[in-house]
């Protein structure tokens, strides 16, 4: 059992930025692989962001590169996302998500295990 919590969504103006955090209980939290994904009304969700287990290795959406950054901090349990340069097709609702197989398809929600109940962004023109 890992419990997922997401915080730092919010209203931001386009430009703006915002920290995403995911703060994550269990003892096996530095083997899992962690993923941001998004979902806007109406829309399927998409794959944003990845890092692997030891914050190595990072993938993200290609409409996000340059703005988006990955991490993690294995010490606190947490994984962020720092949101810069914001757009308004930015807005959504983000999950994290924990990959506890690290099976290395980072983009599939199905590989996935545990899920956050994700957090607002609000991206205004």
């Amino acid at each position: 059992q890992v419990l997922l919590v997401e915080s730092g969504g919010g209203l931001v103006r386009a430009g703006g930025s915002l920290r995403l955090s995911c703060a994550a209980s269990g003892r096996t939290f530095s083997r899992y692989g962690m993923g941001w994904f998004r979902q806007a009304p109406g829309k399927e969700r998409e794959f944003v962001a990845a890092i692997g287990w030891s914050g190595g290795s990072t993938y993200y959406k290609d409409s996000v590169k340059g703005r988006f950054t990955i991490s993690r901090d294995n010490a606190k349990n947490t994984v962020y996302l720092q949101m810069n340069s914001l757009k308004p097709e930015d807005t959504a609702v983000y999950y994290c998500a924990a990959d506890q197989d690290y099976s290395g398809y980072y983009a599939y929600p199905s590989v996935y295990d545990y899920w956050g109940q994700g957090t607002q962004v609000t991206v205004s023109s």
